[in-house]
């Protein structure tokens, strides 16, 4: 600080003793103009180099000519100098006044300007991190727009670091936005996935009651059939990926579609067989006499084969077949053993075909080929009474699981080539290595839920693409790593550190607002030092948390006394609220607010509270004074009013009014006087009385001069009776006795301001003169030359009584009274 302020003061030091040399008397052998004009080329010089603000504040209130002040004056850019020199050039230098004063302007102008650029900037940032957090989501991409085009207008002028703020607040909404986005395109998606389900059950449900209805002369087209199928599996394939799909939709789905995979394996196999049919039934015409029993096996025989399902209409072509299978041959009778074990294995299919559903339901392809072998042998076991029953439902669940081994086929090769491409495309792009290593994560884990890949080539593909994309950021992860390590170590330091002050500190005297520093620094820094390895932060972390107990122990109970000191202070405010007098009470409650301020650390919240109930009650407090403010002021306008009418109603009011009317204004007036008024209207007031009160007295006056007049004139005519003479007229001429009557008149002429002869003008002159050395003159009050003017006039009646005075001295003397009572 030192070195800083030398620094700062060392060119104005080296200016002033420069000026004081160059101001300097000149020597007798050098000439003033040439003194001058060295001093000029030496402040020119000055300023043709590279002068300090101090130098330029110098010239431009020192500079010899004009043109050096203001040059001066324009280089100047330090507030403080373009103050001093403002204040220095007022009434001296208008043009260098006017420059500094612009260039003051300029810099307030630009300092607000600054200040309405930070203000926004820091309104920006806030918005920004209130929209990365809002719930809204309405018109969020055109906010988030509107927040980016209004930075790009300021972000010339922030800082590095609210750079970085706004920007992290960006990147949140972005990712926000983009979360926003793929909820409503996938919402889109789950609702278009729907509406295709809906359809497909409908076109399904429609075909299957179309071809239950259909003509039994003629079979429909295998291939319209074929491809309906297939589109209709596909189209629900598609419309049940990566979608919840109701249960009741599903089973809906895979009864009808097993259903119309029956009837055209029916229609296939009857296709295939129209040759068998057309031998059998040619055969059976002509040994229709003998109607024989190998005819009547194989006509059964393949009718079992096609399996025409009993839902639709069997076709014409089969119905020679039918008539020639005519009955069954009965069964043979079933032994009471038998029956028992065939109940114990048609419950055990059926607990088969129970787990088999589950397994299917669960996609598991393995374990529902298990099932199912395993109730397909079980049903063999059985016989035609005991096996019917399940027939129909086994068959549903065998074209579900091979609905379910294709689709697993179908679904799971493109996904996972899929997969493979996405991995080689990531391996291409540069990208954040943390963000990269996510990815591949994720792409890691669809493959695995995949449930793998028996095709090594694709596996071998993919594993490459894996190990390609993770290359570029096993350096980043090896730096970050050390990373860890370092930070590690910074959280080692810090436990230290507070290890060595929690071992120094001494409670009893410590600075409590320094030790709360202490905390919140080092839970700051503990924060910043991330990331770390987590199993070896554990014994640290562990440390750090002890010491940070051990810390905030004695600040706990640090911040509760204070707290109960608050407390004590907002209770003896509450005490004040209504205490009397109201000004002890406010000036008790400042000292309180001094005390709460001397009181040291609170905890945040505990304090907010206090403070809410101290400020209440200071508020109370104050409240009272402004109401008896308010009172006051409406006294005062009130009285002001009733004073200002009284006041019009006077003013026209002087010596010629009545004197009773004068008396009675004055005794108005004084009434007046109440500490309600305002000081302009007391003021006033007060000025009124003085004015009328001068009437009062100038009309006593005019009543005295007119006596006085008389006893004037008397006294020329040999005197006036002693008895007319005022008692205290004697004591008054006492100390003018010896004065001349021409002296008197004079006198007399200079109270009532009227000149006095030629003849005279010398002797006044004197007398003018004796009057100023005697403290006398035109200072005197009209009070006092009415008492003046009395000891004239006393000293003119009971002067000395050989003498008369003159007549034309009277005359004159009885004009300077009536001078005194004039207008």
């Amino acid at each position: 600080m030192p070195a800083f302020i030398q620094k700062l003061f060392k060119p104005r030091k080296a200016t002033e003793t420069a000026r004081k040399q160059q101001t300097a008397a000149p020597s007798p052998d050098v000439p003033e103009d040439d003194t001058r004009d060295t001093l000029r080329e030496s402040q020119r010089a000055t300023l043709d180099g590279a002068p300090e603000q101090a130098q330029l504040a110098e010239l431009a209130t020192a500079g010899v000519t004009a043109d050096i002040r203001l040059q001066a004056a324009r280089g100047l850019t330090d507030a403080d100098y373009l103050h001093r020199v403002q204040k220095a050039a007022k009434g001296r230098d208008k043009t260098v006044y006017q420059t500094v004063r612009q260039a003051l302007q300029s810099l307030r102008e630009e300092q607000a300007r600054f200040e309405s650029l930070s203000n926004t900037i820091a309104t920006l940032i806030t918005n920004a991190n209130d929209q990365a957090r809002s719930e809204d989501t309405k018109l969020f991409e055109a906010r988030l727009n509107a927040l980016t085009q209004q930075w790009s207008r300021v972000e010339a002028h922030a800082t590095a670091e609210q750079a970085q703020q706004f920007l992290e607040a960006v990147h949140r909404c972005n990712e926000r936005l983009k979360a926003i986005q793929s909820a409503q395109e996938e919402e889109a998606r789950h609702q278009e996935q729907a509406v295709q389900r809906q359809e497909t059950l409908a076109l399904l449900a429609t075909t299957l009651d179309d071809l239950k209805a259909g003509a039994p002369e003629s079979l429909p087209s295998l291939a319209s059939l074929d491809a309906l199928q297939k589109t209709q599996e596909n189209r629900w394939l598609e419309a049940t990926r990566d979608t919840s799909v109701d249960k009741s939709q599903q089973k809906t789905y895979e009864a009808s579609m097993q259903a119309l995979r029956t009837y055209i394996a029916a229609i296939r196999r009857a296709s295939q067989a129209k040759d068998a049919i057309a031998a059998l039934t040619d055969g059976a015409g002509e040994a229709a006499d003998d109607d024989s029993d190998d005819q009547r096996q194989q006509a059964r025989d393949l009718l079992a084969d096609i399996d025409w399902p009993n839902d639709f209409p069997m076709p014409t072509l089969l119905e020679p077949v039918r008539r020639l299978a005519g009955k069954r041959q009965p069964a043979p009778p079933v032994s009471t053993e038998n029956k028992e074990q065939q109940q114990v294995m048609a419950a055990q299919l059926k607990e088969s075909l129970s787990q088999l559903e589950a397994a299917l339901e669960a996609k598991q392809l393995k374990e529902s080929r298990q099932f199912l072998k395993t109730a397909q042998q079980q049903l063999k076991s059985l016989d035609q009474r005991h096996g019917k029953p399940f027939q129909a439902r086994l068959q549903l669940l065998a074209g579900q699981t091979r609905e379910l081994s294709d689709w697993l086929g179908f679904a799971t090769e493109p996904k996972q080539i899929a997969l493979c491409e996405q991995m080689e495309y990531l391996a291409e792009q540069p990208m954040e290595p943390e963000a990269k290593a996510e990815r591949i994560k994720d792409l890691q884990n669809e493959w695995r839920d995949l449930g793998g890949s028996s095709d090594r080539t694709l596996w071998s593909r993919f594993k490459a693409a894996s190990d390609k994309a993770y290359e570029p950021c096993k350096d980043y992860f090896t730096a970050k790593s050390g990373l860890k390590q370092a930070n590690l170590a910074k959280r080692e330091a810090i436990c230290r550190d507070l290890q060595a002050f929690l071992d120094q500190a001494d409670w009893a005297s410590i600075e409590w607002k320094a030790a709360e520093k202490i905390h919140q620094t080092a839970r700051q820094e503990w924060k910043a030092a991330w990331p770390v390895e987590f199993r070896e932060n554990r014994a640290v972390q562990k440390r750090f948390d002890e010491l940070l107990k051990r810390l905030e122990a004695p600040l706990d109970q640090e911040r509760q006394k204070n707290e109960s000191q608050k407390q004590a202070i907002v209770e003896r405010a509450n005490e004040l609220i209504n205490h009397e007098p109201l000004q002890e009470a406010m000036n008790e409650a400042k000292r309180l607010q001094a005390d709460w301020k001397a009181i040291g650390i609170t905890r945040h919240r505990e304090d907010r509270k206090l403070w809410q109930a101290f400020r209440k009650a200071c508020d109370q407090i104050f409240a009272r004074r402004d109401a008896q403010r308010n009172e006051q002021q409406q006294a005062t306008q009130a009285a002001d009013s009733a004073a200002k009418a009284l006041l019009e109603a006077v003013q026209i009011m002087d010596s010629s009014s009545d004197a009773t009317a004068l008396s009675d204004a004055l005794e108005r007036l004084g009434s007046q006087q109440a500490p309600a008024l305002s000081p302009a209207i007391r003021e006033r007031i007060q000025g009124e009385r003085q004015r009328l009160k001068k009437a009062q007295a100038n009309q006593r006056l005019a009543a005295s001069v007119g006596y006085w007049q008389s006893l004037v004139t008397a006294r020329v005519n040999g005197g006036a009776d002693a008895s007319e003479i005022p008692q205290h007229w004697p004591e008054l001429a006492a100390d003018q006795s010896e004065v001349d009557h021409g002296d008197l008149v004079i006198r007399a002429e200079i109270l009532g301001g009227i000149a006095s002869p030629e003849a005279d003008q010398k002797r006044r002159m004197e007398i003018q003169v004796q009057r100023l050395a005697e403290g006398m003159g035109s200072s005197e009050q009209a009070g006092d030359q009415s008492r003046e003017l009395e000891k004239l006039v006393a000293s003119w009646c009971l002067g000395r009584s050989g003498q008369s005075p003159d007549a034309d001295l009277a005359r004159r003397l009885n004009d300077a009274l009536a001078a005194l009572t004039a207008d």
